[in-house]
């Protein structure tokens, strides 16, 4: 069993080396020769469960070099040695850099082990908790998406649709924390569950609805942002889903005094691209003799105000189909995740099964599957296959 790892930080390479003859038998004893090697040995990607740190020390003391360590490694339990004379900085060091515990030194070997003890304790339980947290949050977003997928093909749709779109945007502009972004696109539109197929249809079409679904319609991402908000740690998410309407200028829901740059970075990606797939496919739809492709963007061009002058700059640069993409007639037993479907899939009532443009997972494939099946296993669906190790990765998550 490999044993938990502990890293002490001292100026005093007598003192760290008595902490390594007393406790290597236990632990996994790493040390370091001052806050800057500590720093340096954490940025360098050293795992450990506990930092122990001298109070006093050149350079940097204790407690800031700790609250460093807060912020670069949040889950590691941290602790504080302090002579006598320093119980009150100690104290104070508790409640600033939310240190586990202090210790007085001299500090006998038994209290040292008996420290550690609880500290590991409270290191695993925080991670138990984590990982806990972490697959009920994907667990519940699973549910939901698989959800959407079977109760409206449309609005699974236009989500899957978007989300490829808000990751190459995020991507480019280079934003952080994009598994946010990418959540608020999966759940933007489940908000539109309970609304009919057709008004959906001519929704995502840019056709005008009439008055009371029009209002229904318009209160859908309020209605997602509200059950996303129920998901532990989704706040930002949740965020984002709330202002996926919202214009760069001010306008549009929710009706508050949030514009420009006060509109979260990712809702006002997910406002161009949500619109960049509607305009596309109204174009299509109204089969237009110019490219969807071009007429779109010359439309959101003549929106002033509408959207991030940056993100629209983005988008122009990445409309088109991604480099790589080969089309391909495939039976259902050569589909793949992460192939995008090119064709829109009704079932035998006429009614939209798939959409185009989708993503494939497992999910998909087997409803394919299962259509090609009343056709005698025969049926060949339209789909574009992407870079082999995009497919690849698609698989290894879809797995």
């Amino acid at each position: 069993m490999e044993k938990p790892r502990i890293l002490f930080v001292d100026d005093d390479q007598e003192i760290l080396a008595s902490y390594t003859r007393a406790l290597r038998k236990r632990y996994d004893v790493a040390v370091a020769a001052g806050p800057r090697v500590g720093l340096d040995m954490l940025d360098a990607g050293l795992e450990v469960a506990v930092v122990v740190s001298d109070l006093r020390m050149p350079g940097m003391d204790g407690v800031e070099f700790l609250g460093r360590v807060r912020e670069a490694r949040p889950d590691v339990v941290r602790m504080l040695l302090t002579g006598f004379a320093d119980i009150a900085v100690a104290m104070a060091a508790v409640n600033k850099s939310k240190i586990f515990s202090f210790l007085t030194k001299p500090c006998p070997v038994e209290e040292l082990e008996e420290a550690l003890a609880a500290g590991l304790r409270q290191y695993q339980l925080q991670a138990a908790e984590k990982e806990l947290l972490r697959g009920t949050v994907r667990g519940t977003i699973k549910l939901l998406t698989n959800l959407l997928e079977m109760v409206s093909p449309e609005a699974f749709g236009k989500s899957s649709r978007v989300k490829r779109l808000v990751m190459e945007l995020g991507t480019y502009l280079g934003m952080e924390d994009l598994w946010r972004l990418e959540l608020a696109a999966m759940l933007s539109q489940i908000g539109c569950a309970a609304l009919p197929a057709e008004t959906l249809r001519k929704a995502y079409r840019g056709e005008p609805l009439p008055g009371d679904k029009a209002y229904e319609f318009a209160m859908h991402p309020k209605i997602a942002a509200d059950l996303v908000s129920n998901i532990p740690r989704l706040r930002e998410v949740a965020e984002i889903i709330g202002y996926q309407e919202k214009r760069f200028d001010g306008g549009g829901l929710p009706p508050d005094g949030a514009k420009g740059e006060r509109i979260p970075l990712g809702a006002r990606i997910l406002k161009v691209a949500l619109d960049f797939d509607t305009l596309e496919a109204h174009y299509q739809y109204r089969r237009s003799s110019g490219n969807p492709v071009s007429e779109s963007l010359s439309r959101m061009r003549d929106r002033e105000g509408w959207y991030d002058p940056h993100v629209l700059d983005a988008l122009e640069s990445l409309a088109e189909v991604p480099d790589g993409y080969k089309p391909r007639l495939a039976l259902a037993r050569e589909l793949a995740p992460g192939m995008l479907l090119d064709q829109d899939v009704t079932d035998l009532k006429g009614e939209l099964v798939l959409g185009r443009g989708l993503e494939l997972n497992a999910l998909s494939i087997r409803r394919l599957f299962d259509l090609g099946a009343l056709s005698g296993g025969k049926a060949r669906w339209r789909v574009l296959v992407p870079p082999a190790e995009r497919l690849a990765f698609a698989r290894m998550l879809d797995g």
